[in-house]
């Protein structure tokens, strides 16, 4: 049996922020109606968490549920966990019309923290950062490629992009946040 492993191995870059990638996060993919009971109480039972409003993400005990599209959410839960996660999901929502997904394996998880985090985001991509609060969350570009990006309720910020890219997107965010580089917005 081969050893799991994140897409960068827990790299971590300090400048005026600090660029870290997470390990192992447990990730699914969630489709479907997500204004029914059924819906609320599976996410509910999985993560401690509610459906998130949009352009939002909630946080639970077990899991943080994130916004990603009128029909589509985004489950992190513990790595180790994801796969009883999914079965949870599954039986709650047994006779809807859904679809779960672990999608863990494809996705790389960062987080960028300090004062100035939301200066280096900005510099990378075309979102306002310094007007977002806990839980607000977009779907955008950094640079030239996909991600997802939130505030935790510590005022961190956590991104998702896909792992094909993970590489890229740690050099685009370690110079965005090199010391020296401050725009002061």
């Amino acid at each position: 049996m081969s050893n799991l492993v994140s897409a960068l191995n827990g790299v971590k870059a300090k400048g005026f922020a600090e660029v870290s990638e997470l390990g192992l996060s447990g990730m699914i993919t969630l489709r479907g109606d997500l204004a029914s009971k059924e819906m609320a109480k599976a996410i509910k039972d999985a993560t401690g968490a509610k459906v998130p409003a949009t352009r939002k993400v909630s946080f639970g005990d077990n899991g943080s549920v994130a916004w990603m599209s009128p029909d589509e959410l985004l489950v992190l839960v513990d790595y180790a966990a994801t796969g009883e996660a999914k079965a949870a999901l599954e039986a709650a929502l047994a006779g809807q019309h859904f679809l779960a997904e672990v999608v863990s394996d494809a996705r790389a998880h960062f987080r960028i923290n300090g004062d100035a985090a939301h200066e280096a985001l900005s510099k990378v991509m075309p979102v306002d950062f310094s007007a977002f609060e806990a839980g607000d969350f977009r779907r955008s570009r950094l640079s030239q490629v996909a991600a997802a990006v939130w505030k935790t309720e510590n005022g961190d910020f956590e991104l998702v992009c896909f792992r094909s890219v993970a590489q890229y997107v740690f050099d685009v965010l370690k110079t965005a946040a090199a010391e020296g580089s401050r725009v002061s917005v």
